[in-house]
């Protein structure tokens, strides 16, 4: 038995009215992304053709693409590719067939990927996290900085490798982070909040080795990047070798390509500060010579000027005069060497407190085991172990017999 009579039946255009506007006004199927396989293809003036297939039952669905929006997609569908389509459903009352009207087409899987990181790189962008004036200058000569990384990465040994040859006596406070996987953007997170509450740190390095996109994933981690922008004190990346920037390094301070890069960023070298100070020296024993030339110079005149003036009268007032020319250089003079010595005195007081040996020379040793590593604790040691300590002047070999 029917549901409806013969005087209750609808046209077929009304029935496909019906059913496009279930189809049309649905707000899922307004804007959908779709997955599957191209099967076929074919180039229209008005656009290109496809038929989208699922390859698992064989299900498949019509799509177009009109011709004003084949130049915005990222890329063009070729048979036999998977790709992600974004598109809404369209359904066409003379043939009473629908389809599928394509805006987008990305590869399946990184294609998805990466229009998640652009969405939310806009959405970070727009709130100003990478805004060039958020940007702060490091400082230049710190006392302390922290490191976030793998405390088993090959980053970190190159590091401190940097600094014993570069800049001997940094204060480094490390916060162990674990820097890649599913957990690692709440370690990053965490480890960068331990180096914020210690307060000592005065500039911050977060690094990681090279490594496949999908192993540096983290830093692109919504959570790490507001931890880097919102930092209290400057951040540095160096997060693997040349490749295209992360979202770790647009939302820092200052990015580099390599751990080792940020290790020698962050402090000076050594004998770069030696050679400034000569170099000041050297400005500064200049500068005098040049006044003192300068003086005798105008000394000279003012004689040669006396020489050929007769009256006494003239004479005396000359005379008079090269005193105060005299005494007032051996001012200018006198207060010129003051301040260019006290400059000096200070930049040998910097200088000293750079320099390792000078603490040693205080009474205290530096102590090495035979490999030359540093040991900083009772527990770097083992009982009978031959350890070298260094003096300020000559070294002595011990040999571990008890530790606390």
């Amino acid at each position: 038995m029917t549901s409806q009579t013969p005087n209750q039946a609808i046209s077929v255009a009304g029935l496909t009215e019906y059913i496009q506007a279930l189809l049309e006004q649905d707000p899922i199927l307004h804007q959908v992304w779709v997955t599957g396989e191209v099967s076929s293809a074919n180039h229209h003036r008005v656009g290109l053709f496809f038929t989208l297939q699922d390859p698992d039952n064989g299900a498949s669905i019509r799509c177009v693409v009109w011709q004003g929006m084949m130049s915005k997609l990222s890329q063009q569908p070729q048979i036999g590719e998977r790709v992600i389509i974004l598109g809404s459903l369209r359904l066409y009352p003379q043939r009473g067939e629908y389809q599928l009207q394509v805006w987008q087409v990305l590869p399946d899987g990184v294609g998805l990927q990466a229009l998640r990181f652009q969405q939310l790189k806009n959405r970070l962008q727009a709130e100003g996290l990478f805004a060039p004036e958020r940007k702060r200058s490091l400082p230049v000569h710190p006392h302390t900085i922290g490191v976030v990384t793998s405390p088993t990465a090959a980053a970190w040994g190159d590091m401190q490798k940097t600094w014993r040859s570069r800049y001997p006596g940094l204060r480094v406070i490390f916060a162990p982070a674990t820097v890649q996987g599913d957990t690692a953007p709440q370690s990053i997170v965490q480890a960068i909040q331990r180096i914020e509450r210690d307060r000592r740190a005065e500039v911050l390095i977060v690094a990681r080795g090279g490594g496949a996109v999908e192993e540096l994933a983290c830093f692109n981690d919504e959570l790490v990047v507001r931890a880097i922008a919102t930092c209290s004190i400057p951040v540095i990346t160096g997060i693997g070798h040349e490749r295209d920037e992360s979202l770790a390094d647009l939302a820092a301070d200052v990015s580099v390509h390599t751990p080792t890069a940020a290790a020698e960023l962050v402090v000076p070298a050594l004998a770069d500060l030696y050679r400034q100070h000569q170099h000041r020296i050297e400005q500064l024993i200049g500068a005098v010579e040049q006044v003192y030339s300068q003086q005798q110079m105008h000394l000279t005149k003012m004689r040669d000027r006396l020489n050929r003036i007769h009256p006494d009268k003239l004479v005396k007032q000359e005379l008079t005069n090269l005193q105060w020319q005299r005494q007032r250089l051996l001012q200018i003079v006198s207060s010129q060497l003051k301040q260019q010595s006290q400059h000096l005195k200070m930049l040998r007081e910097k200088l000293t407190v750079l320099d390792p040996n000078a603490v040693l020379k205080r009474g205290y040793a530096l102590v090495r085991n035979q490999n030359g590593d540093i040991i900083r604790t009772a527990t770097d040691v083992e009982i009978n172990e031959e350890l070298i300590l260094s003096l300020g002047k000559g070294k002595i070999k011990v040999r571990v017999e008890d530790y606390q």
